[in-house]
C-alpha cells in the first residue's frame, strides 16, 4: 500500500458543518406558521387594544409589500421584453401566442359565469346591515377612456415611478417586437436585458424568503384593524369569493387538465403548490412570477414558451381578481344600493372581465378592475368603499386563483400542441426555494414543432 493511500485511509472523514444537521423547515410549514401567528397576534392586538402591536404588524406587512413592489416595474419590463424575443426560438410562435390568449379568454368566461351564478344564488348584499352611506368614493376610479388612453405613456419615466404596469407592458412589448425585427443587431441589448432579469429575479428570491414574516404582518394587521365583527358583516360576500375561487381552482382547472391536456390534475397541484401558496400570502401575481415560471417549467412546459406565457399571464390572466371578484362584487353593490341588474348588465360584466383584465396589472388588490366594472354598469363608485376594508382577506384567495391559472394555461396549450414533456410533468416534485433560487430547473430547451391541428 502506498504511503499516500495509507494516509488517505487513516485520515478522519471530513466533518459536516453543524448547520447542515439542522432540518430545514418546509416553506409551506413556514407559511402556515406565519398565518397562525398572524391571526394570534392580530387577535391579541384587537382584543387587548394593543396599539403598538397593531402598528408593528402594519409596518411588517407594508414593508414586505413595498419590497415586492420595488421589483415590479423593472421585472415586468425585462420579463416581457425577454419573453417576446424568446418566442423566436419556438416553432409556430404566433400560433402558440394566439392559443394562449384564446385559453385566457375561455377560462375567464368560465370564471365570470361561476361568479355570477354564485352571486345570484346567494344574494351577498342582503342582510348585511350596510347602507349606501357606508360607502365612499375611491381615490382612483377606472373607466374605459382611462383604460384605453392609459395604455400609451406620455413619457418613459412616469410609468416606472407611478408603477403603471399596463404602460410598462406596452413599452416592453414594443421594445420586444422591435428587437425581433432588428435580429442580431439587438443582441447586445438583449444580453444586458437577460442579465438584468436574472439579477432582479435573484433579488426577488430574497424577498420571497421573507414571505412567512410578511404573512404575520399582513394577516395580523387585517385582524387587528378590522376585527371579526366587521368581517362578519361581509360573511356571505367573503364566502362567495372563496367558494367561487375554489370552484375554479379545484374544479375547473383540474377538469381542463384531465380532459384537454389529459394529465393528472393532482400532479399539477403537487408541482405548482409552492407558487399558489406564495401567491396567497404575497397577494401579487408579478411578485410570484419567478416561482410560477419555475414550477411551470418543472411541469414539462418548454422553457422558451414558459418564459413568454407566464410573464404575459402575470399581467393579464386574472380569473380571481378580474372575473369572479367583480362579478360577485357588482351584484353585492347593486343590492346595497337597491339597483336592479338586467341580463344585459350581466353580459357587460362578462365582457369587462374578458377584455379589461389587464387593468388589474398583477398587483395587490383589484380596485381598478372593480371601478371599471361599476362605471361600465353605471353603478355608484361609492360601492368600492364598502369593500376596501375586507379586500386584503379576499385578495389572498383571488391571487392564488390567478397564479394557478397562469400555470394551467401553458400546460393546456403545450399539451394541445404536443410540446409538453409528459415525463417531466409526471415526475415533477414540489420545488424548494433554495433549489429554485439556485436555478435547479429542468431545461426543456429543445422544442419540437407543434403538430398541425
Amino acid at each position: 500500500m502506498s504511503p499516500s493511500a495509507e494516509t488517505s485511509e487513516s485520515a478522519p472523514a471530513p466533518q459536516r458543518p453543524t448547520s447542515s444537521r439542522i432540518p430545514k423547515i418546509p416553506f409551506w410549514v413556514q407559511i402556515l406558521t406565519g398565518l397562525a401567528l398572524g391571526v394570534l397576534l392580530g387577535w391579541v392586538a384587537k382584543s387587548g387594544d394593543v396599539g403598538w402591536l397593531t402598528t408593528t404588524l402594519q409596518h411588517i406587512g407594508d414593508l414586505f409589500v413595498q419590497l415586492l413592489k420595488l421589483a415590479v416595474a423593472p421585472l415586468v419590463f425585462f420579463a416581457i421584453l425577454v419573453s417576446i424575443t424568446n418566442l423566436r426560438q419556438v416553432n409556430n410562435a404566433a400560433r402558440l401566442a394566439s392559443r394562449t390568449l384564446l385559453w385566457f379568454m375561455v377560462t375567464s368566461l368560465i370564471a365570470v359565469a361561476i361568479g355570477l351564478a354564485i352571486g345570484l344564488l346567494s344574494n351577498p348584499g342582503a342582510g348585511t346591515g350596510l347602507t349606501p352611506k357606508d360607502g365612499k368614493l375611491p381615490d382612483h376610479a377606472g373607466s374605459w377612456i382611462d383604460f384605453l388612453t392609459g395604455i400609451v405613456p406620455t413619457d418613459i419615466i412616469t410609468p416606472f415611478t407611478e408603477l403603471n404596469v399596463l404602460q410598462i407592458v406596452f413599452m416592453a412589448a414594443v421594445a420586444g417586437i422591435a428587437a425581433l425585427q432588428l435580429g442580431e443587431k439587438a443582441e447586445p441589448v438583449l444580453a444586458i436585458s437577460r442579465s438584468v432579469l436574472e439579477l432582479l429575479q435573484k433579488a426577488l428570491w430574497w424577498v420571497i424568503r421573507l414571505a412567512p414574516i410578511g404573512t404575520v404582518g399582513l394577516i395580523g394587521n387585517a385582524i387587528a384593524t378590522y376585527g371579526w365583527n366587521l368581517i362578519g358583516k361581509y360573511a356571505t360576500f367573503t364566502v362567495d369569493i372563496y367558494v367561487g375561487c375554489a370552484l375554479v381552482l379545484f374544479g375547473v382547472y383540474p377538469l381542463l387538465l384531465s380532459t384537454v391536456a389529459k394529465v393528472n390534475p393532482l400532479q399539477f397541484f403537487r408541482g405548482a403548490w409552492p407558487a399558489i401558496q406564495l401567491a396567497f400570502v404575497s397577494r401579487s401575481s408579478v411578485g410570484t412570477m419567478p416561482v410560477t415560471q419555475q414550477v411551470t417549467q418543472r411541469l414539462g412546459v418548454p422553457r422558451e414558451y414558459a418564459s413568454f406565457a407566464v410573464p404575459f399571464g402575470s399581467t393579464t390572466k386574472m380569473d380571481g381578481c378580474a372575473s369572479i371578484y367583480p362579478a360577485i362584487a357588482a351584484i353585492f353593490i347593486a343590492q346595497i344600493f337597491d339597483v336592479q341588474l338586467s341580463i344585459g348588465d350581466y353580459l357587460l360584466i362578462a365582457f369587462v372581465s374578458v377584455i379589461g383584465s389587464a387593468a388589474t396589472a398583477g398587483l395587490t388588490g383589484a380596485t381598478v378592475m372593480l371601478t371599471l366594472t361599476l362605471s361600465t354598469l353605471g353603478l355608484p363608485l361609492e360601492g368600492v368603499g364598502l369593500l376596501m376594508a375586507i379586500d386584503p382577506i379576499l385578495d389572498m384567495m383571488r391571487t392564488a386563483t390567478n397564479v394557478a391559472g397562469q400555470a394551467v394555461i401553458p400546460i393546456l396549450v403545450s399539451a394541445r400542441e404536443k410540446i409538453l414533456d409528459r415525463d417531466a410533468y409526471n415526475g415533477a416534485r414540489s420545488i424548494s426555494l433554495d433549489g429554485a433560487a439556485a436555478g435547479e430547473t429542468e431545461a426543456h430547451a429543445s422544442v419540437p414543432a407543434p403538430a398541425a391541428a
